[in-house]
């Protein structure tokens, strides 16, 4: 009889798992609402929402049930055929927003690289092929595809994989001038996040997400808007863009569209999407059934209104202590975002300090998240308790005291 086999442990992570990672010393294996236990059986708050993903907490016992029903009905058909859960949830999400038709995927980079083709595959049936340029931002995230990486606005992602897609075209956030001098006929589309995540938590201004649809309408572009992290409920609106009174072209989510499984979609307009025909574009697990009855058991909660208003007042709950320890410690040059996705910018003397700060909360038994070395990133639950977030932010004070002073 074979020797059992040694329990896995963080050291088997360097010995296995491709190093594009450096994860936690600790390792999660249980979660249940906003707590999560290791290992060794210590016990953490999490605000960091498996980066703004399990927007309902762990183990929501909704999903739960969706995924244990589901599992005993069908797992997979491929895209060959269709079926009932992403036929409901498309309908659900149409239902929800501007959009007439969507496009299921796995991950937020597999829905912005369906976007940015469509995109330009528009822009080439109605207008001309040589209508490509695709606008972005500094300091912006669309995924970890070539594509997507490329229109992303951070050079740390996108170096040394040889030659870029072409015909994209960086400038500032929220810098209308620089948009407006760089624009011209050839534009096919805009892309833009109203709330840049991993870029530091900058929320787009009112004027600027006003003028980019301004400007798409006069040269005939399309607005795509990047809500992966900022969707779903996220900033108190189902999509952040409802803050702003700005309806896009083509809309993008993830991460909290499935709780914690993965799934993506890409939602846009009946006239955009005719210019697609079968075998355009694909995805062999994009509406998969486990996925979609999972994502439409977490829209059904999320698009409540007692969910969406909650989120403001847990949102002024994190606020407060943030404010509480600046005015205690002078830790914070900025508090700023949208909802839940809130974050706390470190003052120049603490610069490069986001990592640390991490690392010690972790220590203290809460999980945050960094947007960069100066930023730290809040992105819990959305019905999180009022009881852990005061228990939570209690440990992330003491674990600022013992990382910066």
């Amino acid at each position: 009889m074979a020797a059992e086999k040694s329990a896995v442990t963080r050291a088997t992570f360097d010995e296995v798992i491709l190093p594009v990672y450096a994860p936690a010393q600790f390792v999660p294996v249980r979660g249940k609402g906003s707590r999560i236990w290791d290992q060794q059986g210590k016990e953490y708050i999490d605000f960091s929402g498996g980066i703004a993903v399990t927007a309902l907490g762990h183990c929501h016992p909704a999903l739960v049930e969706a995924l244990k029903t589901q599992g005993e009905t069908l797992w997979h058909t491929s895209n060959v055929y269709t079926n009932e859960p992403a036929l409901r949830l498309a309908s659900k999400l149409i239902a929800a927003t501007f959009a007439d038709r969507v496009f299921f995927a796995n991950s937020g980079a597999e829905a912005n690289e369906a976007a940015f083709k469509l995109a330009r595959y528009y822009a080439a049936k109605r207008h001309s092929p040589y209508k490509s340029k695709i606008i972005a931002f500094h300091n912006a995230f669309h995924g970890r595809t070539l594509f997507t990486v490329s229109v992303g606005g951070q050079p740390k992602y996108s170096d040394g994989f040889g030659p870029k897609p072409a015909d994209i075209v960086h400038v500032p956030f929220n810098d209308l001038a620089a948009v407006k001098a760089v624009i011209d006929d050839h534009t096919c589309a805009i892309v833009v996040e109203p709330i840049q995540g991993e870029g530091g938590v900058m929320p787009a201004t009112q004027a600027f997400m006003q003028g980019l649809r301004e400007l798409c309408d006069k040269h005939q572009a399309l607005l795509v808007l990047d809500e992966v992290q900022s969707g779903m409920g996220r900033s108190g609106k189902l999509f952040a863009c409802e803050h702003y009174g700005v309806v896009p072209d083509i809309l993008t989510t993830a991460k909290a569209l499935g709780g914690g499984f993965p799934v993506s979609a890409m939602l846009t307009t009946d006239e955009i999407a005719s210019t697609m025909s079968p075998g355009v574009h694909g995805t062999t697990y994009g509406g998969n059934p486990l996925a979609c009855a999972v994502a439409e058991a977490a829209l059904d909660i999320i698009n409540t209104e007692s969910v969406l208003s909650g989120v403001e007042a847990r949102r002024e709950q994190f606020v407060a202590a943030l404010t509480a320890l600046d005015a205690k410690r002078a830790v914070f040059s900025d508090i700023r975002g949208k909802g839940l996705l809130i974050g706390a910018a470190l003052r120049p003397e603490h610069a490069g300090k986001a990592r640390d700060i991490l690392h010690a909360a972790a220590a203290e038994g809460v999980m945050i998240l960094n947007a960069g070395t100066d930023v730290l990133r809040f992105a819990p639950s959305l019905v999180i308790e009022p009881a852990d977030i005061k228990e939570g932010m209690a440990r992330f004070a003491r674990a600022v005291e013992k990382a910066l002073f």
